[in-house]
């Protein structure tokens, strides 16, 4: 399975994958980030799509087509999302619909990134 991980932070996760032997193919960013460097020091190869570079307003449609276009480009069949701090829009699931897992530390969207997130189960 060709496997991409997105990532945006600092590549703990990234670095989890891969000490338990993951065979990811792909590194894409969407800022520069430590992941990257975790990627590029692992013999992995890397993609940066800025999302900065999508105007003031963010055309999050165009942004997900082109990291679409990419990752279809490597014929990536599975992409974890590593702590990916941007939002998909429709174009990305057109592609990759069924074949992504966000591993986002939180319940989105009732906690974004940095609010802190206490579920219990039924259990208690």
């Amino acid at each position: 399975m060709r496997i991409a991980v997105l990532v945006s932070g600092s590549g703990t996760i990234l670095d989890a994958m891969l000490g338990e032997g993951l065979p990811v193919e792909l590194v894409l960013a969407d800022r520069p980030c430590g992941g990257l460097g975790i990627a590029e020091r692992a013999g992995i190869a890397t993609e940066l799509v800025q999302r900065d570079s999508y105007g003031p307003d963010f055309d999050r449609d165009r942004y997900s087509k082109q990291v679409a276009d990419v990752l279809a480009s490597r014929s990536i069949e599975l992409v974890v999302m590593a702590g990916f701090g941007t939002v998909f829009s429709q174009p990305m699931h057109e592609v990759f619909g069924g074949r992504m897992l966000n591993t986002h530390p939180a319940l989105l969207p009732r906690s974004p990134a940095g609010t802190p997130c206490v579920t219990r189960s039924p259990m208690g």
